[in-house]
């Protein structure tokens, strides 16, 4: 395979997983927004671990997910950043199995909370907002994250195949 159809695949891949991050967040958009809030579309922050690919799908894909979904400018900018953060560290860490997916959490868990504070005027102190979204994190990226890791490994070679 050529280097051109290398970046070309890895382009696709990032492409649909920002389409599935995008269109996970509105299917679940009663829960994906707010204080007390489990963004669904986070387990996918697991997927640095079987491509590149997924660090600017994901960043690109919250963005979009956040924008379209009528957040304020600080809220996606700041929101995204939090996912391109957690990405790159999943990236950084795929090697360790479970590593991955504690980026995304401690990356949301401590950005999240500001950015509803002074973006949306959140008045719940910042260790509780902390809380609810570490929670929302651990459920979407911890648990979730962790049996679609198990799936994908599967499938890993079906639907990631070296490139």
């Amino acid at each position: 395979m050529t280097k051109k159809n290398s970046s070309v695949i890895l382009m696709i891949y990032g492409g649909v997983i920002a389409a599935l991050y995008i269109l996970l967040t509105f299917i679940f958009q009663p829960i994906s927004f707010g204080p007390i809030q489990v963004r669904v579309a986070e387990v996918l922050c697991v997927l640095p671990m079987f491509t590149p690919a997924a660090v600017p799908g994901l960043f690109v894909g919250c963005f979009i997910g956040n924008f379209l979904g009528g957040a304020p400018f600080y809220d996606v900018l700041f929101g995204s950043l939090a996912t391109l953060i957690g990405a790159m560290g999943s990236l950084y860490l795929r090697k360790y199995k479970l590593g991955v997916i504690l980026p995304p959490i401690l990356a949301n868990t401590i950005i999240v909370p500001w950015v509803l504070r002074f973006v949306y005027g959140e008045t719940a102190i910042i260790p509780y907002l902390m809380l609810t979204v570490g929670i929302g994190e651990v459920i979407a990226v911890g648990i979730l994250g962790s049996l679609f890791i198990v799936v994908l490994k599967k499938y890993e070679h079906i639907i990631f195949k070296k490139h």
